[in-house]
């Protein structure tokens, strides 16, 4: 552990970033030539206060305070794990949710402001997601092991989970989710902890994904036609589009509102909204 060096290393990561880069605004009086440290405390979920302590060397970052860090100065794979050894922090696991984000696909998510987008790993943990994602489906919540998983919390009764969709569509999401868990359990192959804990579990918890899991249907989710129930805007219909990365671990999923509904209006209105909630409390 190198908390001195792990301040430099981060502020000389910080000097690169260009706002831009990180779906900022640059104003015309900046003085500094990267990201300012209240904005990479804003981009890491952290206080400017903490931050400030990072760089100062008097602060040992959590691991997911690293993870945040790491997306937020769009670190590559082996300035991540540099930025862990310094804090003096185990490196983690490549499918958790912790994982690292290439800067490509941060990118990326960033030039999709006009539409919700959202990154997670194949066994669906979210990782990060857009401001309209967060408007949509509500906030990413950090949470570890098989609960992480939104293939988890759809088949363990977690409410928030099955309210998003009509109940006319959860037989189709259940074995849409499945079969997708299935593909990525093939690919990650037997040797594979993370993928087996969240099959025991939901094989104990969960009497219909285990009957669905006994079917062996297998399908890799890439595009998908769905509704979505807000609580303010109701029904948005949406075509869900997604890129793998190179590895098939992560995806970005973006969603589009279909021709011929209001959909595209409600997105737009949902924009400004952000996350009000408009209901009528009676």
């Amino acid at each position: 552990m190198n908390l001195n060096e792990l301040g430099t290393f981060v502020r000389s990561r910080r000097d690169r970033v260009q706002p831009s880069e990180a779906g900022l605004v640059s104003g015309p009086r900046r003085r500094v030539p990267g990201l300012r440290r209240d904005e990479v405390a804003m981009l890491a979920g952290a206080s400017t206060d903490y931050y400030i302590e990072i760089e100062r060397g008097g602060a040992q970052p959590s691991e997911q305070m690293l993870a945040a860090l790491a997306r937020a100065l769009r670190l590559t794979s082996d300035e991540r794990d540099h930025l862990y050894r310094l804090a003096g922090r185990p490196l983690p696991p490549s499918g958790g949710s912790a994982a690292h984000l290439p800067p490509a696909m941060l990118d990326l998510l960033d030039r999709l402001a006009a539409v919700p987008a959202f990154i997670c790993t194949d066994l669906h943990v979210m990782l990060v997601q857009n401001r309209l994602a967060d408007a949509l489906f509500g906030p990413v919540v950090p949470a570890v092991g098989p609960s992480a998983s939104f293939v988890h919390q759809w088949f363990t009764g977690v409410p928030k989970a099955r309210a998003l969709y009509p109940e006319g569509d959860h037989e189709h999401h259940s074995r849409s989710l499945v079969a997708d868990l299935r593909a990525a359990a093939g690919r990650r192959g037997r040797g594979d902890q993370e993928v087996a804990r969240l099959i025991g579990n939901l094989e104990q918890r969960s009497e219909e994904f285990s009957r669905l899991w006994a079917e062996r249907e297998v399908a890799v989710r890439r595009t998908d036609r769905k509704r979505i129930r807000h609580p303010s805007l109701g029904i948005l219909h949406v075509n869900c589009l997604s890129l793998l990365s190179e590895d098939g671990r992560q995806r970005l999923l973006w969603f589009n509102p279909v021709h011929g509904t209001d959909s595209a209006d409600k997105l737009e209105l949902l924009s400004v909204l952000g996350t009000q909630d408009l209901r009528t409390e009676v």
